[in-house]
């Protein structure tokens, strides 16, 4: 069994504002340690075309180990989040991939 770690990232990482030491922040993620405030946007694992919000110890589940969950973003709190996810949903809008946010990423993650 190969543990590959809790999480894989965007290249293009959104984060919040209020995110401070952006590097400590992923090493925590991919490491599986805790972190209160930190939420997460990736993308749902419904396999649709949409994102999720998820606190940072959801990515601690064993399932995680063995499939990592690719974050395109890191806030620090809940409404950050929702900001992360809107400019996102804008962006797409504006390129003419409205309701497409994976899709629209995906474009620049290559």
């Amino acid at each position: 069994m190969k543990i590959t770690g809790y999480c894989k990232f965007f290249r293009n990482l959104y984060i919040g504002d209020s995110v401070r030491n952006v590097n400590k922040v992923k090493w925590k993620l991919k490491h599986g340690a805790g972190q209160l405030s930190v939420y997460v946007i990736t993308n749902t694992t419904t396999g649709n075309d949409q994102l999720e919000i998820l606190h940072c110890a959801n990515l601690k589940q064993p399932y995680y180990k063995e499939h990592p969950a690719f974050v395109y973003g890191i806030a620090n709190g809940y409404s950050e989040a929702m900001e992360l996810v809107m400019k996102i949903a804008s962006e797409a809008s504006e390129a003419g991939m409205p309701g497409e946010l994976i899709q629209y990423l995906d474009k620049f993650n290559k």
